[in-house]
């Protein structure tokens, strides 16, 4: 389900392509796909250009000329409505391992949501409990329960697969960290974790720059990403294009492709906080001075932005952000927002690589056909400045002047034409009536045929 309040997901479906859409709305352009912002008034596209290996992104070309082809709907069509599995469904036993809260009064709401029209069940599958306590010693006991319970209930499943920690953003309400291995490892080694500038660090979520860096008990990021894929496939290989019907795959904080610019819980960041540039663990910066290297400025690969403002500043007044000679136009200025928003897409591209081969066999076959989503965070406050400076902090290289999510679009190099379809999810909780009319209105809209709730 959506609402104003809520993000959004776009999903990677192989099962058809169609023409680019032309829109003159100027807020989001992606390309090959047809969507629908449910956010917002109005709706989206972009224009599709492949960076894959690539290190900068290159600016889109509003010249470029195209043919546009709207998708028909019609209210006869049905939204198929997923809830999510709260988020302190878990618990951890007196042994320290984690348990299903509450099983009897699970598995009836499960059959009440059944008989209420619900057609299945969001749940996420955490890093943290799975192989929790040590290197490739995975424990699916859990989901394995779980996922009965649902399938027995006569519900769907999307299944996101986490690979951050939300022990920040429960509230109170439970949590899961990252595995316990690996915040060993980060006791010795913070540097693992996104720095800010003044070097504090976030234990969310591993920093990009260890996805090719052997850190982790001899392993990547990126292999330990992907052996857990492929663990999850071999374990629940009965269940995908069945019951399973999407998986998520987490990339950033919250699931979501984007830095921790706006880390909430830990008293740095309030809305609406312009946020801080994510890139000073020790990886990220020996990747910012080989690359200032290569553009022929090796002082540019000191550091990050030094006029860019702190975590609750505001855009007027931060020079970084406004128009002058040291601004996010001048030519340091754009070499670090295009390495900056480069590097997480070049991130979350290799990461949905893996996750696209290992479901290909899925994929190929329409009887078990899943769709792969990546989840992008709706970073929208002070989106009518020219800079949009939470956007750049955050990782989207998207301004009054520049479309930034046009990459980020076409970022899976292995599919040169997906539909891009919308699944929207609330993030707070709305129980009135404007709400659930907001709900319906969405679902109706003439758009709406790629549209999803959740």
């Amino acid at each position: 389900m959506a609402c104003k309040c809520g993000d959004y997901y776009y999903t990677l479906n192989a099962k058809a392509s169609f023409d680019r859409d032309l829109a003159k709305t100027r807020k989001f352009l992606l390309r090959n796909v047809s969507v629908i912002r449910m956010f917002t008034s109005g709706f989206f596209r972009s224009k599709w250009r492949s960076i894959a290996g690539k290190r900068r992104i290159l600016s889109m070309d509003a010249r470029e000329k195209s043919r546009s082809t709207i998708l028909e709907s019609s209210k006869d069509k049905r939204v198929p409505i997923f809830v999510m599995m709260p988020v302190d469904i878990f618990t951890l036993d007196a042994s320290g391992c984690p348990r299903i809260r509450k099983l009897k009064a699970l598995t009836v709401s499960l059959k009440a949501l059944k008989l209420a029209g619900v057609h299945g069940i969001g749940v996420e599958v955490w890093w943290g409990i799975v192989e929790r306590f040590s290197p490739f010693d995975y424990n699916w006991s859990l989901y394995e329960e779980l996922f009965k319970l649902i399938s027995d209930s006569g519900l769907k499943l999307h299944v996101a697969l986490s690979f951050h920690s939300n022990i920040h953003s429960t509230h109170g309400k439970g949590g899961v960290s990252l595995p316990l291995w690996i915040l060993e490892i980060g006791d010795v080694n913070k540097d693992i974790y996104y720095r800010d500038q003044q070097g504090f660090s976030n234990n969310d979520y591993l920093t990009l720059g260890v996805d090719h860096v052997p850190l982790l008990s001899g392993r990547t990021a990126l292999q330990c990403y992907e052996d857990f894929m492929l663990s999850f496939v071999n374990k629940f290989e009965s269940f995908i294009g069945t019951v399973v019907e999407e998986i998520s795959i987490g990339l950033g904080p919250s699931g979501e492709l984007r830095y921790p610019a706006h880390p909430f819980g830990d008293g740095r960041w309030k809305f609406p906080g312009i946020g801080e540039f994510q890139c000073y663990d020790k990886y990220m910066m020996e990747d910012l001075k080989m690359a200032a290297c290569r553009e022929g400025k090796p002082q540019w690969g000191d550091k990050g932005p030094q006029n860019a403002g702190c975590y609750n500043s505001l855009p007027s007044g931060v020079p970084f952000f406004e128009e002058g000679k040291e601004s996010f136009l001048s030519d340091y200025g754009r070499f670090f927002l295009e390495w900056y928003s480069g590097r997480l897409i070049c991130h979350a591209d290799a990461i949905l690589a893996k996750a696209a081969k290992i479901l290909k066999k899925y994929q190929e076959n329409e009887q078990t056909s899943v769709m792969l989503v990546a989840k992008i965070g709706g970073i929208y406050w002070w989106y009518q400045t020219l800079s949009h400076p939470a956007e750049l902090t955050a990782g989207y290289y998207n301004t009054a002047l520049r479309d930034g999510y046009d990459p980020v679009v076409s970022m899976q190099s292995v599919s040169k034409k997906r539909i891009v379809n919308l699944i929207g999810r609330n993030t707070t909780e709305r129980l009135d009536k404007t709400g659930l009319w907001k709900i319906r209105s969405n679902c109706y809209n003439p758009q709406a045929e790629v549209a999803f709730g959740k």
